[in-house]
């Protein structure tokens, strides 16, 4: 359906600014009349415009500003604010233009008779599938408010377990960026240099010292256009693999039996689905469409393998630990206990407890990799220079004084 941005004058006679839904300009002038708006200039905006403005919000700070939303929405519901005058104010109080122009369009169509959540799954770079399956039973069974502010609690755990990871990732692969450009700067600049000289000492180099100079000379030459040309290749391959099945199945295998890191990022999917799994029962779905919620967003293809196994097995009367325990992620431990809470009747309640340990259990992970990584990526760069070196200037050397 088109977008309108209309000027307007409220029952206040101020100007007013926003943007509507509508079939065609004429319904969108109706519709502003029966909000009391008197429109004084509308125009439609071109769909690649309205894409632009709307794509791309979560991988920047949108996550942050949808949390921010989510909290601020639900205690104006508590308040006992209506809803659409709630996302009225949100709409002036949003900082961010482009979540601005989402929730102002929601707005318009909940006003119109749609439902919030219908209205919100129109916008999944903004509201994933979790937001709006909460959303949906909150709407159903009147308790919008405290649905809202259970997935705002969400959002803001999730997002500390991503700043965790990201604590873990960001400076390892800071050091790793300034080692290779030290590293191409020695090929580059120096070794080229150094090269010449070797070749006019006319002495037998060793293999190592020929492979270093081979290597910079196709680093300093038109070769190296080839062989950026492969690696952007490689990895336009690779990116095209990972979205098949297989392909996402072997990835995901790989990096959770990567050592130092695959602990942390078994950690993280457990925590991830047992959260999640919670969060989704508390709202009121049912232990199969929470699972297969849950199976969409888990951002892991062996758990979601799992996880839809586990699906399949409760459809037909079964438990879930088990199937989840044969993936290789859920250790038998934590399978047991799972095993225990559906048993007694409080699964959601033991979900919430290995979530919270699972939680701590990744602080120390990071701890010991943080203190790990960092003297390991120093030692290999000082091997690496030194093994250049050794290659390049102990030859010199020897011909130095060979010749005193």
């Amino acid at each position: 359906m088109p977008r309108f941005e209309y000027v307007a004058i409220n029952s206040q006679r101020k100007t007013e600014k926003g943007a509507v839904t509508a079939e065609s300009a004429f319904a969108a002038r109706k519709h502003l009349r029966s909000r009391g708006l008197h429109p004084t200039d509308i125009k439609q905006v071109r769909m690649d415009t309205a894409g632009k403005s709307l794509g791309g919000l979560l991988k920047r700070s949108g996550k942050k500003d949808v949390a921010t939303f989510t909290k601020e929405l639900s205690t104006m519901l508590n308040a006992g604010i209506k809803l659409t005058d709630g996302l009225s104010v949100l709409t002036k109080q949003l900082n961010d233009p482009k979540l601005r122009a989402a929730i102002t369009e929601v707005r318009d169509k909940v006003v119109t008779g749609e439902s919030f959540a219908d209205s919100l799954a129109e916008y999944p770079q903004y509201f994933d599938l979790i937001f709006i399956s909460m959303i949906r039973v909150g709407e159903v069974t009147g308790t919008l408010a405290e649905t809202l502010a259970r997935m705002s609690a969400f959002m803001e755990k999730r997002q500390r377990l991503e700043a965790k990871m990201a604590t873990v990732m960001i400076y390892p692969a800071v050091l790793v960026t300034v080692c290779i450009i030290v590293l191409i700067v020695i090929m580059v600049g120096v070794l080229p240099q150094v090269s010449e000289q070797l070749i006019e000492t006319g002495q037998e180099l060793p293999r190592l010292t020929k492979f270093l100079m081979k290597l910079s000379e196709i680093m300093t030459s038109g070769w190296i256009l080839v062989v950026i040309g492969a690696i952007v290749a490689i990895v336009m391959i690779y990116k095209r693999l990972v979205r098949t099945e297989k392909g996402a199945l072997v990835r995901d295998k790989f990096l959770l039996n990567l050592p130092g890191f695959g602990p942390l990022i078994k950690q993280q999917i457990l925590t991830r689905f047992t959260s999640t799994l919670a969060t989704l029962m508390g709202s009121g779905l049912s232990m199969a469409e929470s699972l297969r919620v849950v199976s969409q967003v888990t951002g892991n293809k062996v758990m979601s393998d799992a996880i839809v196994k586990s699906r399949e097995r409760i459809l037909s009367g079964s438990d879930i630990a088990s199937p989840l325990c044969d993936s290789g992620v859920i250790d038998p431990t934590i399978a047991h206990m799972i095993t225990v809470g559906e048993k007694s009747g409080e699964l959601e309640q033991m979900l919430r407890m290995i979530s919270e340990n699972l939680e701590e259990s990744s602080d120390l992970v990071v701890e010991r990799l943080s203190a790990l990584v960092e003297p390991v990526i120093i030692v290999g760069m000082a091997l690496i220079i030194g093994l250049i070196f050794f290659a390049t200037f102990v030859p010199l050397i020897k011909y130095s004084v060979t010749q005193f």
